[in-house]
């Protein structure tokens, strides 16, 4: 599978838009907004807190993630079937992959050998061998129902799925692209997130009001930790310690710490919050408002919204390049 241009759409994004480009790399940083239901991009002005400008990306663009070498911002256009590549620190378009199905989200395995994809519409999970830099289907496996998010084991032997209609989350064997087990979680899982050392597995439980703790190797569920209605999605902080998990129906984020399994505290973030991108030195959680077209600014320490910035309709994966580390 190669890389394929899309000429039409340099067409739609030069003149203005490479020109506000130009100018948004003398700030600190831009800031990556996916406008999931219109199909487009947000780029804001990190520093400023406003919106530069807004382009057209593919349909349905929900998740999106930087490259293993960061030359590349990869957004996903589950509806699009396609992968468009970004300038990390600008926004501005490189290229397209085309014929990817369904990239609901996705995920490179720690060892960069893995590429996977959760077919949110398609019910399936397609393992992408990823070794030279170019993605060639190992395999593609029926994974009913609606797989959602993705995590990997440290070792990248096994990438975890959740299936958000099925009440089950999946562990996929990458050498081979064996479907090793199911496993019974609480309702509607969707965020995945491995604690430090890979001692537990996390399941955020959108339908219902905690974040799931799997001890994965034995297949077993050991507690719950209860944050908020709607529990969905992880963000590190970046200490190896501390983890955000935006709660959308209980217009909140919580606090956990990876080590005791306990909720710290919550901070209101309202509009139905869902990913997040955290500041290098942490003191900054920026949060989409799924539900209000906004972009909230919390600062952390105070444990409130400081700003707000409008963006598109239904914002989803956001991202920034000089961001805390995940861990």
């Amino acid at each position: 599978m190669k890389w394929t241009w899309d000429s039409g759409l340099f067409r739609r994004v030069t003149g203005g838009l490479l020109l506000a480009l130009a100018a948004s790399a003398a700030h600190a940083g831009v800031v990556v907004v996916l406008n999931s239901g219109d199909a487009s991009v947000s780029l804001i002005d990190q520093d400023a807190r406003s919106e530069i400008r807004r382009y057209h990306v593919g349909k349905e663009p929900h998740h999106l993630m930087a490259l293993p070498d960061g030359s590349a911002l990869i957004v996903a256009n589950a509806a699009g079937n396609d992968l468009m590549f970004l300038d990390p620190k600008t926004g501005e378009p490189l290229r397209r992959l085309a014929s990817i199905p369904d990239p609901y989200q996705i995920g490179y395995s720690p060892d960069k050998n893995w590429f996977v994809v959760a077919g949110n519409r398609l019910n399936r999970i397609d393992v992408y061998s990823a070794r030279g830099g170019e993605l060639t289907l190992a395999k593609s496996l029926t994974a009913a129902k609606t797989p959602s998010h993705i995590t990997f084991s440290a070792d990248s032997k096994i990438a975890f799925v959740s299936l958000q209609d099925s009440d089950q989350i999946a562990a996929v064997r990458l050498s081979d692209q064996v479907l090793m087990w199911k496993m019974k979680v609480g309702a509607m899982p969707a965020g995945l997130w491995m604690t430090p050392g890979d001692k537990h597995l996390l399941v955020g439980l959108t339908g219902g009001d905690s974040v799931e703790v799997i001890d994965w190797r034995a297949q077993q569920s050991i507690k719950k930790i209860k944050t908020g209605k709607g529990a969905h999605n992880f963000r590190p902080l970046g200490d190896g310690r501390l983890l955000f998990v935006s709660n959308r129906v209980d217009n909140s984020v919580s606090v956990i710490d990876q080590l005791t399994l306990e909720k710290q505290y919550d901070i209101s973030v309202p509009g139905g919050p869902d990913c997040m991108e955290v500041s290098a030195d942490g003191k900054q959680l920026w949060v989409t408002q799924r539900w209000i077209k906004q972009v909230a600014v919390v600062d952390v320490p105070q444990r409130k919204i400081v700003h707000t910035v409008k963006v598109g309709r239904s914002p989803h994966g956001i991202f920034f390049s000089n961001s805390a580390a995940w861990k």
